[in-house]
């Protein structure tokens, strides 16, 4: 077995967890006020991407003849580029809900949020680089559907315009998703960085269940109740 398919494996046990909060969100009945508050909790992960790849690839240079670190690096700096601009979707599709596109920039992220970005800057400066990757994983492994850009778009009532970046997403990720792959077999990697990938995978799942109950904690009361 590869060690992409045994971190896919390692994700996949705890994916279920994730499934069912994030489609507490999709089906809940306040799922118009949700969406908004979700597009700003996105934009405050999605914004740490690329500088989170960028901090990534100095620490790989830091390490000269270290054979996995050359190879996280080659593949961060031919992705880095893939990814810049995708938090200014997310702005654009909060925009389209009506919503004002800076409050994002102006909120205070949560710190569940910055557990959950910051963690992979810690194992990132303080550990190996490699971690990194196993955030990536997760974040790009799973695209959403196009179903699902759709079905929102019915029970929300907000327009096509504001599902955007889930459309261009679940087109996307699927090309970076096995890009991802075949790089992170190329890399010679010991048990020791197997085990740090599959620790930062899961960590991120935690985390990513984590904010998304904090989404769900916004619903009105009586929205709730309903």
């Amino acid at each position: 077995m590869t060690a992409s398919k045994r971190l896919r494996q390692k994700i996949g046990l705890a994916l279920p967890a994730f499934g069912a909060t994030a489609w507490r969100i999709w089906d809940s009945p306040s799922v118009g006020e949700l969406y908004p508050e979700y597009l700003c909790t996105m934009h405050c992960i999605v914004r740490s991407s690329v500088p989170l790849m960028q901090t990534a690839i100095a620490r790989c240079h830091e390490l000269d003849g270290d054979p996995v670190a050359a190879g996280v690096a080659d593949y961060l700096s031919d992705h880095v580029g893939e990814e810049a601009g995708h938090d200014e979707w997310i702005l654009q599709d909060l925009e389209a809900t009506g919503r004002d596109r800076e409050e994002p920039l102006r909120r205070i992220p949560s710190p569940r949020v910055a557990a959950l970005v910051g963690s992979q800057y810690y194992w990132t400066r303080h550990h190996h680089p490699v971690a990194l990757l196993g955030h990536v994983a997760v974040m790009e492994g799973y695209p959403p559907s196009v179903e699902l850009a759709r079905l929102l778009e019915e029970r929300s009532g907000y327009g096509p315009d504001a599902f955007r970046s889930l459309a261009r997403h679940a087109m996307l990720d699927i090309h970076h998703r096995d890009e991802f792959l075949e790089a992170l077999d190329r890399l010679p990697l010991a048990p020791d960085h197997e085990t740090l990938l599959g620790v930062s995978a899961l960590h991120t799942i935690e985390g990513l269940i984590g904010v998304f109950e904090e989404i769900l904690e916004r619903i009105p009361l009586h929205a709730a109740a309903r």
